[in-house]
């Protein structure tokens, strides 16, 4: 998903991910959306997290996209929207440690989307879960669906 044309390309992106029960199996899902074309994302893994699917349905979202683009990430996960607006910047100045001075958790992750959102600008925007959005509870859906996919092979 791109613009051919020179001014970059907003595309808006809704996230999700969870795990039933957590830790164990987990689904995510991104849902990408430029100029009226919907593109649906979700995967599944057997034993995770919820803050670890979160993330992956935010990764896999960016790494989607083909060219720098505009950006808008909707996402019900604080974690997320705080690790990457707020939490990131002390992460690696303190060599990937958190403020109590242990390893960042799910820092490979962290690291992937820090690099992956390079090229883009992005707005991350925290949505209220379960509040009606119908973008998020499309994800949420979507998420729900590959881990019970999952669970049921």
């Amino acid at each position: 998903m791109g613009s051919e044309d020179s001014g970059p390309a907003t595309v808006e992106i809704w996230t999700d991910g969870g795990c039933k029960p957590n830790p164990g199996p987990g689904g995510w899902a991104a849902i990408l959306r430029y100029r009226g074309n919907v593109r649906e994302l979700t995967g599944a893994e057997t034993q995770t997290t919820n803050n670890r699917m979160e993330l992956t349905a935010a990764l896999s979202a960016l790494q989607a996209l083909t060219r720098p683009c505009q950006i808008i990430l909707h996402t019900d996960s604080e974690y997320l929207k705080n690790g990457i607006t707020r939490w990131h910047t002390g992460w690696v100045r303190k060599n990937w440690r958190n403020a109590a001075g242990d390893p960042v958790k799910n820092m490979d992750l962290w690291q992937c989307i820090l690099d992956a959102a390079k090229p883009h600008q992005i707005e991350w925007r925290w949505v209220r879960g379960h509040s009606g959005d119908p973008m998020n509870e499309r994800a949420d859906e979507l998420a729900t669906a590959a881990r019970e996919r999952l669970t049921s092979e």
